[in-house]
């Protein structure tokens, strides 16, 4: 049991490294497309979830978050009050605690979503198409990032939203819409490709580690 947590902890702070490294290259981590940055960093943490198990995932998630609230507060954009409570809402002088929750939850979830569309899909199949369920895994786990963040905007930040990119009535959910495609779907394929390449080889190596201490 030692072994095994110790073994967890390094990868962990493995997948932590990773996300501190892409957050810290410029286009890489964050990538600025339109008024949302287009993202890698849910990649590490959607694998982290299917290899460790939906804590780690979790814990990771929220690093994400976490890193994303700090360099919304420290790089200003036009939405940054969305994912930082430091940074003063558009046409205020204060930020708004509901940024963390657009900061946090869906990156949380990111960590979480994935590990179980995987375990159900390897149920589902009798653990068989393992490249088809990190596939879907992957992808599940990117468009949970995208479809949390824009409608948690879209419920918490409406009005704000709306004036940042100059919409009004039904057109501002088109805007969210077009985020959601334009930016989600994308990040969702390669999220799923990236998973089922990078996670294959990765149970691959946990299974042979847990054969040899047996």
């Amino acid at each position: 049991m030692k072994k095994r947590s110790t073994f967890d902890l390094v990868l962990t702070a493995f997948f932590l490294g990773i996300l501190i490294l892409l957050a810290s290259v410029p286009f890489l981590g964050f990538i600025p497309l339109g008024p949302i940055n287009a993202t890698t960093m849910h990649i590490p943490v959607i694998i982290a979830s299917i290899i460790l198990g939906p804590r780690i995932g979790g814990f990771l998630g929220g690093a994400f978050g976490l890193i994303s609230m700090i360099r919304s507060t420290l790089i200003i954009t036009p939405l940054s009050f969305v994912f930082s409570p430091f940074v003063p809402l558009y046409g205020t002088d204060q930020g708004s605690w509901k940024a963390v929750l657009v900061a946090l939850i869906p990156r949380i979830l990111i960590g979480v979503v994935p590990y179980f569309v995987f375990k159900g899909c390897q149920k589902m199949w009798k653990n068989k198409q393992q490249s088809l369920s990190l596939l879907l895994a992957g992808i599940a786990g990117g468009l949970t990032n995208t479809i949390l963040v824009m409608n948690l905007i879209y419920f918490l930040f409406h009005q704000e939203y709306a004036a940042v990119v100059g919409k009004a009535g039904n057109a501002i959910y088109a805007a969210i819409l077009g985020v959601i495609f334009t930016q989600g779907i994308p990040e969702a394929m390669v999220a799923g490709i990236a998973t089922m390449a990078v996670a294959s080889v990765l149970l691959r190596l946990v299974a042979n580690r847990n054969k040899n201490r047996i």
